[in-house]
């Protein structure tokens, strides 16, 4: 048997795609369980989406492209950013992937030797640490608090980057999953302050951007100051806000040096991203027949009740998501008092699946032991269903 790399046996497969696949595997059977732990709008792709890629399909649109992506779709995104963040970037500045996953991973493997440090405040969508990894950098965590509403404190990330030299980037997601916190402008201001003092680049994950709610606005860290642009590489794609989640495209936009290499190493990785998602979002991009904000709309109404039921279960606390479509619950209290020798959110979470019939996220997959999360991409009739049968579940362990 061949011995497998240190990277590989570290890798750990994700915690969300675990309960997505027992809980599929018991709704097989014809089990009915409520799945609250999907990261993927529970709508269709918009007609005039599929339209495009289906044209593309009958155009034999369906050879090798440029590997950075085909340049009406880079003009497209580089008008997506000039009209919705006021950032005026060159097609040459925007690299295509298959994914935003793999446009994360290829500007880690650009920036990051080996040593180079990247800060990931805590909770953390799941992947961030892998994906450090795997570019061959280092985790830094940096925790924050429900007190502050999961939002990075700026004195505390002072503190970490003077006692690690070797910080090279900040994960920067906004909004954010798991917690769906969005930053103010203010707040934004002294991060980017922080990282440019310090010559950190920014990655700022913003694939939530227009899943925003309550009013909330979403600010691109980039535009708020002109230094800040030459530090911030923006991560976004069409998966969540456009339901375009199996399509596979993600983008990248920054300094162009960093871009150039990205693309250089995706060159060698993956080649460019399929044509035909390229042409559907090109459609994505430049129309809209309105389907994006009653998706945005249904998301606000889910919300609101997801937040309102599950405060009024004893013993948890939820901080009011403004963004993307989950929401934490802290569990801490059914962890240190139930009668099932439940020791942790992994155990409860299986148990509320075995025994509650939902399928929910443990916190620790995110850095936070503490917590669960929800998903509310899913049916206002299953919403109702499932925060009862999590109430039910927990009043049980009592």
């Amino acid at each position: 048997m061949i011995k497998l790399s240190n990277k590989a046996r570290a890798m750990k497969p994700s915690p969300t795609l675990a309960v997505m696949s027992k809980a599929k595997a018991y709704i097989a059977k014809g089990i009915d369980v409520i799945n609250f732990g999907v990261g993927e709008p529970d709508f269709n792709t918009p007609e005039y989406i599929k339209d495009a890629g289906i044209k593309a399909i009958k155009d034999n649109f369906t050879r090798y492209t440029p590997t950075p992506g085909i340049v009406p779709l880079r003009e497209a995104i580089c008008k997506k950013f000039k009209d919705d963040n006021g950032l005026d970037y060159e097609p040459s500045q925007i690299l295509v992937s298959p994914g935003a996953k793999a446009s994360i991973v290829f500007i880690l493997m650009a920036i990051c030797d080996a040593g180079d440090q990247v800060i990931v405040p805590s909770p953390y969508w799941v992947s961030y640490p892998d994906q450090v990894d795997i570019a061959g950098g280092r985790t830094l965590l940096l925790e924050t608090t429900e007190e502050d509403n999961f939002k990075i404190d700026p004195n505390e990330l002072k503190k970490l980057i003077a006692d690690n030299p070797n910080v090279k980037a900040l994960m920067l997601n906004n909004p954010n999953n798991p917690t769906g916190a969005i930053y103010s402008k203010d707040e934004l201001i002294k991060i980017g302050d922080i990282c440019l003092e310090n010559n950190i680049l920014i990655i700022a994950d913003e694939i939530y951007e227009k899943l925003v709610y309550d009013g909330a606005i979403h600010y691109a860290i980039a535009a708020l100051k002109p230094e800040f642009k030459d530090i911030t590489v923006i991560i976004n794609g069409v998966s969540k806000a456009y339901a375009m989640t199996g399509w596979r495209l993600g983008y990248s936009a920054g300094p162009k040096y960093i871009i150039d290499a990205a693309s250089s190493l995706q060159g060698h990785i993956t080649s460019n991203t399929n044509s035909m998602t390229q042409k559907a979002t090109v459609a994505a991009l430049l129309q809209d027949d309105g389907s994006i904000e009653k998706m945005r709309q249904e998301f606000e109404l889910r919300k609101d009740f997801m937040y309102a039921e599950l405060n009024k279960i004893d013993h948890v606390s939820t901080t009011a998501p403004q963004g993307a479509f989950y929401i934490m619950v802290n569990v801490d209290y059914y962890l240190k008092n139930n009668i099932k020798s439940i020791k942790n959110d992994v155990e409860l979470c299986s148990f509320l699946l075995e025994e509650a019939k939902i399928a929910i996220v443990p916190g620790s997959a995110f850095g936070n032991d503490k917590l669960v999360r929800f998903s509310y991409a899913n049916s206002m009739d299953n919403l109702r269903e499932g925060v009862k049968r999590f109430a039910q579940g927990l009043k049980s362990l009592l």
